[in-house]
């Protein structure tokens, strides 16, 4: 039976091209050597004595960065083609870090993350739009899912890397690591895979495509998705930003103790999301519903954080946001992909990633500003508690914003038979 188990689980693995395969590896090798991110912060604060408000208005560029880039680099890819953009924007990227480490006045730092990351972000859409390109139709959910788990894994390693080197060799060693990861990933990338231009459109496809094709902004089952996608993203980032507070303050967790439980995210998603993705696409069972039901898992652990008096809930609470996360974001990135027509892959998947980048702003703005505006009122306790409930009510509301779109998506698909 253990056999049997085995045996399924590694036939999910089944099916990618070398494509593929090498676009994991490059995944795995940038976000291992993704140092600087994880430390940013701490490098502001400790190494350039900047003050909070300081540190968060560069963060707030480094946002700000990320959303254009996002933009910018799926319009490029729908002119261009993905591959160069690729290229440019790891190639750019990796030579940049190697000059950020001199940068230490905190106009030049503003100027910098924000151009830096507009580069950097260029790179996400492009991706997304090469997974299309180099992926069988009934294997792009899969191939998306391989790559996040290449990403997960990234993730795993690279702190614990970045922690090492900032003992030995200090913070200016990290800019070194992750410019070179990001060269040495988009080389082998350049060495192996050849480029392969997007579906070419007939002239005749062109003409019907131009009469029946929705513009972006116009695609309102999309932009419905799109709002649950940033809540999820918001819900999601609290991991990041108010969570690793509140496990200190509220339960004198130790730093480790949180890393310990994030690596059990990491470690929960590389074993079980590629069979949850398999099941799921199997049993054709509809993406945005799966996702509806991340979200409201995602409600259902942070209300479970409202329990303040047992530590063993934060194994219960990350446990539903692993589960939840597993089934928002695989299939999220692929309906994003599935509503896009023809030559405008780009278009759609750098709206999608916004949102990401959007999401990333908000979660710790909105979190931090909810916890210290209560907490300084009714104590710290009341200040996270009534962010728990905020949280938990917006993933509530992302459920709904789901059921909508599947609803607006299915008589969308009724008119179209008629």
């Amino acid at each position: 039976m253990f056999k049997n188990a085995l045996r399924r689980y590694f036939d999910n693995f089944k099916g990618f091209s070398r494509e593929i395969w090498i676009l994991t590896l490059i995944t795995f090798i940038n976000r291992a050597g993704t140092m600087v991110l994880p430390f940013l912060s701490k490098y502001l604060k400790e190494d350039l004595h900047f003050s909070y408000n300081q540190v968060g208005t560069i963060m707030v560029c480094f946002g700000l960065g990320s959303m254009i880039g996002s933009w910018l680099g799926g319009k490029l890819s729908d002119k261009i083609g993905f591959y160069r953009i690729m290229i440019f924007s790891l190639l750019t990227t990796g030579l940049a870090l190697f000059v950020m480490q001199y940068v230490i006045t905190f106009t030049g730092l503003c100027l910098y993350m924000f151009s830096l990351m507009v580069i950097a972000d260029m790179f996400r859409p492009a991706m997304f739009v090469s997974l299309n390109v180099y992926a069988k139709p009934e294997n792009r959910t899969r191939a998306l899912t391989l790559v996040r788990v290449a990403v997960n894994l990234g993730f795993a390693a690279g702190p614990a890397l970045g922690g090492l080197i900032i003992m030995t060799i200090g913070y200016k060693g990290l800019f070194w690591v992750d410019g070179a990861t990001c060269i040495l990933a988009i080389l082998i990338f350049w060495l192996l895979v050849k480029e392969r231009k997007t579906n070419v459109i007939s002239k005749e496809e062109k003409l019907v495509l131009d009469v029946d094709r929705v513009s972006v902004f116009k695609d309102k089952p999309f932009w419905i998705f799109l709002m649950s996608c940033v809540i999820s993203g918001v819900l999601f980032f609290q991991l990041f930003t108010t969570i690793p507070l509140y496990h200190k303050e509220q339960f004198n967790l130790t730093e480790l103790q949180t890393g310990l439980l994030l690596t059990m995210n990491g470690l929960m998603i590389f074993f079980l999301e590629m069979p949850i993705v398999g099941y799921v696409e199997r049993k054709k069972i509809d993406k945005v519903k799966v996702m509806s039901i991340g979200c409201m898992m995602m409600a259902v652990s942070l209300f479970l954080l409202l329990i303040n008096t047992w530590v063993g809930i934060l194994v219960v609470m990350m446990v539903f946001m692993t589960f939840a996360e597993m089934f928002v974001f695989p299939f999220s990135n692929s309906f994003a992909m599935s509503r896009a027509p023809k030559g405008h892959e780009g278009r759609y998947m750098a709206i999608f990633t916004m949102c990401y980048s959007m999401a990333h702003i908000l979660s710790a703005k909105v979190g931090m500003g909810i916890i210290a505006y209560f907490g300084k009122r009714y104590g710290y306790q009341y200040g996270y508690q009534a962010n728990w409930i905020f949280m938990g009510t917006l993933g509530v509301i992302a459920f709904a914003l789901g059921i909508w779109t599947i609803k607006l998506v299915r008589k969308e698909n009724i008119e179209k038979r008629i």
